[in-house]
């Protein structure tokens, strides 16, 4: 592939921090969109992934986080990739009802998009724990991720390309302004400890849906920016739709592969910016594009910085045009 004719860039939104665009459920996939309408661009699953729907369109590169910063440090590069086999892996701790519930979508999502995958379930529970910390972001813990990487591997050596990961999730009061479009993703932040993990130690794409007791679908109206997630017992079909093409990650630099020395810019919210791939896109001279109409709970921005390279802009579409 190599570089193309087209600007190659970022497009990111932290997972589990309030982000006021993209904190959500798939409600900064149209302002990616219109960037890969011009731009190929790297996007993390957060920015497209919206529970029945997905976000994803041509020209995007799907990435998660800790591919991400490996990618911006130089220690990984992607290649462009289609069909890829995804290997899914569920949680032995869902009940029958949720694990039919979720065999009947895989196999809905595999008729209609041609998805080739296959699942398999841990030996063990994983035991998922999540929760808001004092600082108000999205965390929270996996007592037997190693569950995890154990049946993942088993996927792998069968041919999977990619991992899906559904865990059970115990239904708990969730955020109730996170309904209402103003609180954080209560679980986000767990999702990302699990697919970290995963792709640090297999190094490939991986992506999380969580599975909850309750299945459900709420009745009650919500927020637009979160009403994907109300609307459907299941979260898988966004992260199979988005792992099926997602980009494979090489370590060493390959035929038509990409990295970080191809890219000309990227974006993030306003006050997120305390991340390895702004550190790394400053020391490189690749723009960074601060957007001042998404804050996040992180709060921090280019004067708690200090740093040169960081242009503030007030909107995706002012940032868009500037790049143009």
């Amino acid at each position: 592939m190599g570089k193309k004719q087209r600007k190659f860039g970022a497009f990111i939104v932290p997972t589990g921090i309030g982000a006021t665009i993209g904190g959500y459920a798939g409600d900064a996939s149209c302002y990616a969109r219109d960037f890969a309408k011009h731009f190929d661009l790297i996007v993390n699953p957060n920015v497209v992934n919206a529970a029945c729907f997905s976000g994803i369109t041509d020209g995007m590169f799907y990435v998660e986080g800790f591919s991400i910063d490996e990618f911006f440090k130089g220690d990984l590069n992607i290649v462009s990739s289609c069909n890829n086999k995804i290997g899914v892996v569920f949680d032995s701790g869902i009940s029958e009802d949720v694990k039919n519930i979720h065999i009947n979508t895989l196999n809905a999502v595999k008729c209609v998009y041609g998805i080739d995958c296959e699942y398999e379930f841990t030996e063990n529970p994983i035991r998922v724990e999540f929760y808001i910390d004092e600082s108000g972001i999205s965390t929270g813990k996996v007592l037997n991720i190693e569950e995890l990487l154990k049946t993942s591997k088993n996927l792998i050596k069968k041919g999977a390309d990619a991992i899906a990961v559904v865990c059970r999730f115990e239904d708990e009061e969730l955020n109730c302004e996170y309904e209402n479009g103003t609180g954080v993703d209560p679980v986000g932040g767990v999702e990302a400890i699990i697919s970290h993990y995963l792709s640090k130690e297999l190094c490939v794409p991986v992506a999380h849906a969580p599975a909850f007791d309750d299945f459900l679908i709420s009745t009650k109206l919500v927020n637009p920016k979160s009403s994907a997630e109300y609307i459907t017992p299941t979260f898988l079909p966004c992260i199979l739709i988005g792992l099926s093409n997602a980009p494979l990650l090489k370590k060493e630099k390959t035929n038509g592969s990409l990295s970080v020395e191809d890219l000309d810019f990227l974006v993030m919210p306003y006050n997120s910016l305390g991340s390895i791939p702004v550190f790394e896109a400053v020391k490189r001279g690749i723009k960074v594009f601060a957007v001042k109409e998404n804050k996040s709970l992180i709060d921090v921005d280019k004067n708690k910085l200090n740093l040169d390279g960081i242009i503030e802009v007030d909107t995706y579409k002012k940032c868009l045009e500037q790049i143009l």
